[in-house]
């Protein structure tokens, strides 16, 4: 008998993230070894629920095709996380659904907690002979999962913030009577990846952003006050980026300098503030005009800046996840091995996922300049190609015509 395909979506969106699920329902329909393509609701925690839906009239009816441009999490997410203990009855309740719903193949489309929770159940299911085959499909736009070159969603959140950055310099730059400092927000906890993507906006040695700062390195108000005072003399309109991570490399975030820190289902730090922050310090240091921009969800959703080669690789990250799947492979993640940099060029494959969860890949110091305030050539290199090609969005009536899920 075939057994069927389910799929999920969890964390934080991308704008390609629909594009791995278009992978992974397309091979699931078109493979003659699996039955139907299930969709999880919100997620494993909507699953619990019983939360789900039949994704092959999607195929039928066109719809399919358009998730694969859609932003956001067409299914719906989550950030539910499973017990650490494999005996909680919360497993068996699982496993019981899967058996229910004749489930046979498992994809968890995600960053590092779903990769978490990928370890978990693919642990579980061989503890107690399950041959149900569970993959993850990898998502961030941190780009901080180990055993992978980088993450779908990675390419086009950097196109989006490269491409505001160089509009924000550009504005910057119309007044010249007085100088300024413009401090510019990009995510980031730990990695600074996605903010070492601003880079990638100057056109020539020297342009904005002058000073780019990750939270790989620790970060000095009063280092940071001297570099402004040496760039404003020879730069008038100055374009600062920074990781909202940023931090002392003591543990404590810049932004908790200036109030109290949140923190989320997971535990993490809900960080925000830290452009603010610095802002507020400048004014009252250097007495210039200053202001801060926080990128925020724009970074993580604008199908306006989708890359054609980050969109691409989505989808067949998904189509690979099957392929593995139906090969016999289980408890792994779909991975990307970068073979050339010029022409750029790639491998799929897949690694253990409990040696990737819990883990963050970092910036490596190398690419990071000795004084913490720029990145090198190195990470153009690596970054570049990451973003090149555009993507035609279907628009209806001078907007994006995105599928919703009724």
């Amino acid at each position: 008998m075939k057994r069927n395909v389910l799929v999920g979506q969890s964390g934080g969106p991308t704008a390609v993230i629909n594009g791995s699920l278009y992978g992974v329902v397309r091979a699931g329909l078109e493979s003659p070894e699996t039955g139907n393509v299930i969709g999880m609701i919100n997620g494993i925690e909507g699953f619990l629920n019983g939360r789900q839906m039949d994704m092959a009239p999607l195929a039928e009816n066109g719809e399919l095709e358009k998730i694969r441009t859609t932003p956001g999490s067409y299914l719906g997410s989550c950030r539910y996380k499973l017990p650490e203990d494999l005996t909680d009855p919360v497993y068996p309740e699982l496993f019981q659904k899967f058996e229910e719903n004749q489930i046979g193949y498992f994809f968890y489309i995600g960053g590092n907690d779903s990769m978490d929770t990928v370890s978990k159940l693919s642990r579980y299911a061989a503890d107690h002979g399950s041959d149900i085959r569970i993959i993850g499909v990898p998502k961030t736009i941190d780009n901080d999962l180990v055993e992978t070159d980088h993450t779908p969603g990675f390419g086009s959140a950097a196109k989006y913030v490269a491409s505001t950055v160089r509009e924000i310099a550009i504005d910057a730059s119309v007044y010249d009577n007085k100088p300024s400092v413009t401090i510019v927000e990009i995510m980031g906890r730990h990695a600074g990846w996605l903010t070492a993507a601003s880079a990638l906006a100057r056109k020539f040695e020297g342009d904005n952003p002058v000073l780019i700062y990750l939270p790989e390195t620790a970060f000095d108000t009063e280092k940071f006050l001297d570099s402004l005072r040496r760039k404003l003399e020879t730069t008038r309109n100055l374009v600062v980026c920074i990781s909202e991570g940023i931090n002392d490399g003591n543990g404590t975030f810049i932004c908790e300098l200036a109030s109290d820190v949140g923190v989320d289902s997971f535990g993490h730090k809900m960080l925000t503030g830290s452009g603010k922050y610095l802002e507020n310090l400048v004014k009252e240091k250097l007495g210039i005009k200053v202001r801060s921009v926080e990128l925020n969800v724009c970074q993580r959703c604008s199908s306006s800046c989708l890359s054609a080669t980050d969109l691409r690789e989505a989808v067949n990250a998904g189509s690979q996840a099957v392929w593995a799947a139906l090969a016999g492979e289980t408890g792994k993640m779909t991975t990307f091995r970068r073979t050339s940099d010029v022409p750029y060029t790639l491998e799929y494959g897949t690694a253990d996922v409990t040696g990737i969860c819990n883990k963050e890949k970092a910036v490596p110091a190398e690419w990071i300049t000795c004084d913490g305030s720029d990145v090198s050539p190195e990470f153009l290199t690596y970054a570049r190609p990451l973003i090149q090609g555009e993507v035609d969005v279907p628009m209806k009536d001078g907007l994006p015509d995105f599928a919703f899920r009724h």
